[in-house]
């Protein structure tokens, strides 16, 4: 019989806060003076938004060496690919989310976001899934995607979306879990008008469930409204979403580093002056191909970007 999460959440997130906090001052020496600066530097600084890398693309780095380079870089922790194909598989998240989340507790780091396939109480893994994720500490994950039929009418569509949501919002009260739903581009995308995401979710407590609005994919789908899109899920804003693009030749949006594309830096003022206090996820995703080299430097360059765009 499945334990409740009250009976079988261990310590690990306790532990984390305790490192956070500057209590294990011992562990965060042997980090090494240049982690050790890093850490301290988090930890006086508490107001500020908590900063997770999207690790999409470094992943075949071994957990430890991935953890040791995250911490290194400055970011306060991850956005885990548990997924098909991620970094964790769901099949195996039992035995491999929590060599993970130890690994990055070693370095004072966390996993911010869970990305997952997850988006409905009845796929076969997603209590499996979440049930552990809740036990480890993790307490935010983002969610699959769901998908429109140019053939049907998206307002039905959207109310039969409604009971799906609403029994995945009960399972993360039960968890103390929240949900973010990604807004991504593209025709049959849920979620991409962003109007269509802030009616299905807005019932729901933003504890449970919210947007994670990604301000690359308002961007295109957008153009001039972003700022009107990003008013919207103010009520239900779970987490904020970075990366950059500019259109291609044929009028195709192609990802650019931070700072070099079509995201209008004035997003960042609006954020600092919306007093959002929450995750920001910095996604690197215009080297899908370089190999971990680059990726590892373009997050190191995206990072030190998106502190200046945030204090400007």
């Amino acid at each position: 019989m499945t334990k409740s999460f009250h009976e079988s959440r261990p310590t690990h997130h306790n532990r984390r806060h305790a490192l956070a906090a500057g209590v294990a001052t011992t562990s965060l020496a042997a980090l090494g003076p240049p982690v050790l600066a890093q850490q301290q530097q988090r930890q006086a600084d508490d107001k500020r938004n908590r900063i997770c890398a999207f690790i999409k693309f470094v992943q075949d780095l071994p957990y430890d060496e991935l953890a040791e380079r995250i911490a290194e870089m400055g970011f306060d922790g991850i956005e885990a690919t548990v997924r098909n194909g991620g970094h964790v598989l769901p099949e195996r998240v039992e035995d491999d989310l929590p060599k993970l989340v130890e690994a990055l507790e070693k370095h004072g780091l966390e996993i911010s976001v869970m990305a997952s396939n997850v988006n409905s109480v009845k796929q076969p893994l997603t209590e499996k899934v979440l049930r552990t994720a809740a036990r480890l500490g993790v307490r935010t994950y983002r969610m699959g995607y769901y998908r429109y039929d140019a053939k049907r009418p998206v307002a039905k569509q959207i109310d039969e979306l409604r009971p799906v949501v609403r029994d995945l919002a009960q399972m993360n009260r039960e968890l103390k879990l929240r949900a973010v739903y990604q807004n991504h581009a593209g025709a049959s995308s849920v979620g991409a008008p962003i109007w269509d995401i802030y009616e299905l979710l807005r019932r729901h407590s933003v504890k449970e469930i919210g947007v994670a609005f990604d301000i690359r994919h308002a961007t295109v789908e957008g153009g001039l409204a972003w700022p009107l899109h990003f008013n919207v899920v103010q009520p239900v804003l779970g987490a904020v979403y970075v990366k950059d693009f500019v259109w291609n030749e044929s009028a195709r949006p192609v990802n650019v580093p931070l700072g070099e594309g079509r995201v209008d830096r004035r997003f960042f003022k609006l954020l600092g002056e919306s007093k959002y206090s929450g995750l920001i996820s910095l996604h690197v995703e215009y080297l899908p191909k370089a190999g971990l080299a680059k990726n590892l430097q373009a997050l190191r360059d995206d990072l030190a970007t998106l502190r200046k765009l945030l204090k400007a």
